[in-house]
């Protein structure tokens, strides 16, 4: 047994995970804080149904409500999807590449504790004075006033986190141009990985005018100068234009990487090729780039004029083809294919349905005329999550499910994976179907109670109690997870059968240099390729000769800490406090002086000898 293989303490696998540079141990980080943050979301959007369950509820104050309302989006949106996407794209797109890891795996684990860090210092604003109130969208005609430290909480801590996405965002477009195997073209990339690299260039080009909104915010409630403020001569709905140039390509790069994991579980278990693959290929950068000529939807009652309104209407409403395309490609992949309803399976069929009728919703939006009356309704908010829970979190459980083995090596419990599926299938459309009728019968959205008589009783009980069953279904789920992972059962290299792609051709859970020799890609689906051929694996592209792999490193941690305790000094100082100041200045030092470190240091990583990976052959585990 090689000398990588020993099993480690708790404590020296405590101190790999925070210095860890490996891209499957990084995704798996990922995928706990997501989860973590997953939970806390849920959580708040149970305390929004509890009160809105019956007329004159007073479960909990107006300003609470405010603050749980805000939080709730916040998280799910920035601390909780995105950090479960990335979760994926850590653990399968090297592999689906055929690489050793990401192009930056220092720059990797820094983007992880930026987001960490950034996610507790939001979530801090609980115990320190107050969460924000002023909405997930934060406009500043409300975050400008709202009182206390809420809205700092709000601007420091998505900066931090934000900078970390924007990080992992150009590592992977690097990872995806520079290092995939030989003989894997564009045209011959999984749909994931495609999904993952036309996401990536969103973040890059969307992440900094949500940055430079947040700094322009910053100065404002921090620093006294009036970029929004409008007695002052600011404008306010600038920053309705900063937000929403990041804040709709935002919501494509939060679904693409979820239609590459179903573009995925479909072909797989339907035993058919991708339908339509080079169109599939199309539609999303389609997507992509039509993403950015889309933002002003949102803010059609803000008075910009018909000629503007007119120009987003049409872009709202092109955007709908290249969609409709994957909708039919994904149908005619299941068409005549032998299908076997697993739990993931089961996933990628409902998202089907559901997201169809987001979509339809937000083609009702695109009509300005209409959208004066579905405007900060409940309509509006079924929309919305028709399309971020329909597609989104449909894409995250079918991925939890399908790639859990390769993550970690065991199986979820299929039966308990079935349970969970239905539980949140009914609750999903329970809650938010109604939604769309309490809109259009007037209800508006962010409301803190409503009045008997209104008609809205029914609609806000049945959303209530599909809450409820959203909320059971993802307790099952954990039940679960806690229960394979005691019962720790191993399982090969491609568990559900049929893997088509390469990250099922290594051994679940991979060995942490990935391939022993780098793969020759000789098609689409060049693992299903190599199998109908009669062969066991891949054909190498090399002989076997030492890897050259890098060093942990805890300077990723070190630094995202120093963000983090600078931005307490930064937001007390405009209360005066003394001790400001020198926090401000610590947290930056500890930041600064690392990166020092970081420059000075020649870190060249390390080599595993051709011996030792003899070894592991031999009955070693890597």
């Amino acid at each position: 047994m090689s000398s990588y293989a020993q099993k480690k303490g708790f404590g020296a696998t405590l101190w790999d995970y925070l210095t860890t540079v490996d891209h499957k141990k990084i995704g798996i980080l990922y995928l706990i804080s997501g989860g973590f943050f997953f939970l806390l979301g849920g959580l708040e959007a149970m305390i929004i149904r509890i009160q809105l369950a019956v007329p004159n509820n007073d479960f909990v104050s107006a300003g609470f409500y405010n603050e749980v309302l805000t939080m709730h989006g916040t998280t799910m949106i920035f601390l909780a999807a995105m950090p479960l996407l990335f979760a994926f794209m850590n653990a399968v797109v090297p592999l689906q590449i055929g690489a050793r890891d990401v192009a930056f795996p220092f720059l990797n684990s820094l983007g992880f504790w930026l987001f960490f860090f950034g996610g507790i210092f939001l979530n801090l604003s609980w115990f320190l004075g107050g969460a924000p109130d002023a909405g997930w969208t934060s406009y500043a005609s409300l975050s400008l006033h709202s009182p206390g430290h809420g809205v700092d909480f709000y601007v420091l801590g998505l900066q931090i986190s934000g900078a970390g996405t924007l990080i992992a965002g150009i590592n992977f477009l690097v990872t995806i141009i520079n290092m995939r195997a030989p003989g894997m073209t564009y045209m011959r990339m999984p749909l994931f990985t495609w999904s993952t690299f036309v996401a990536s260039a969103l973040i890059l080009f969307a992440f900094p005018a949500l940055t430079v909104g947040l700094f322009l915010m910053m100065f404002d409630r921090m620093f006294g100068s009036n970029f929004f403020d409008v007695a002052a001569g600011g404008n306010t709905i600038i920053w309705e234009h900063f937000f929403w140039i990041f804040g709709h390509p935002e919501v494509y790069i939060l679904v693409l990487p979820a239609f590459g994991i179903f573009s995925e579980i479909l072909p797989h278990f339907s035993r058919k090729r991708l339908f339509g693959y080079s169109s599939m290929v199309f539609a999303t950068v389609l997507i992509g780039f039509l993403g950015f000529m889309v933002w002003a939807h949102h803010m059609f009652t803000v008075g910009l004029g018909p000629i503007a309104n007119a120009i987003f209407a049409v872009a709202t409403m092109a955007i709908a083809v290249p969609t409709g395309i994957k909708i039919f490609n994904w149908i005619l992949t299941i068409w005549g294919g032998s299908i076997t309803f697993t739990t993931p399976m089961l996933y990628a069929v409902a998202f089907i349905p559901s997201f169809v009728i987001g979509g339809v919703t937000g083609i009702m939006n695109a009509a300005a005329p209409a959208d004066y009356q579905f405007h900060d309704t409940y309509f509006v908010v079924a929309h919305f999550h028709y399309v971020i829970v329909g597609g989104v979190v449909y894409g995250l459980l079918a991925g939890t499910h399908y790639y859990w083995p390769k993550m970690f090596g065991t199986m979820l419990n299929e039966a308990m994976g079935k349970i969970t599926f239905w539980l949140f299938f009914i609750g999903f459309h329970l809650t938010f179907f109604i939604q769309h009728f309490l809109g259009l019968m007037g209800m508006p959205r962010r409301i803190w109670k409503f009045l008997p008589g209104q008609g809205l009783e029914v609609g806000n009980l049945v959303s209530s109690i599909g809450a409820a069953f959203m909320a059971i279904a993802v307790i099952v789920l954990l039940v679960n997870i806690i229960r394979t992972q005691v019962k720790n059962v191993r399982v090969g290299n491609d568990p559900w059968g049929d893997g088509r792609t390469i990250e099922w051709a290594i051994p679940s859970p991979p060995p942490f240099y990935n391939f022993k020799q780098t793969p020759l890609i000789r098609g689409l689906d060049a693992y299903w390729l190599e199998k109908m051929e009669g062969r066991d694996g891949l054909t190498p592209a090399e002989p076997i000769g030492d890897i050259h792999m890098p060093n942990n490193s805890i300077i990723p941690f070190i630094m995202s800490f120093g963000l983090f305790v600078a931005a307490f000094g930064a937001m007390y100082r405009v209360d005066g406090e003394p001790w400001a100041i020198p926090v401000l200045v610590i947290g930056m030092g500890i930041t600064l002086i690392s990166m020092f470190f970081r420059s000075v240091i020649d870190d060249h990583g390390y080599h595993i000898h051709k011996e030792d990976l003899m070894d592991d052959d031999k009955g070693g585990k890597a």
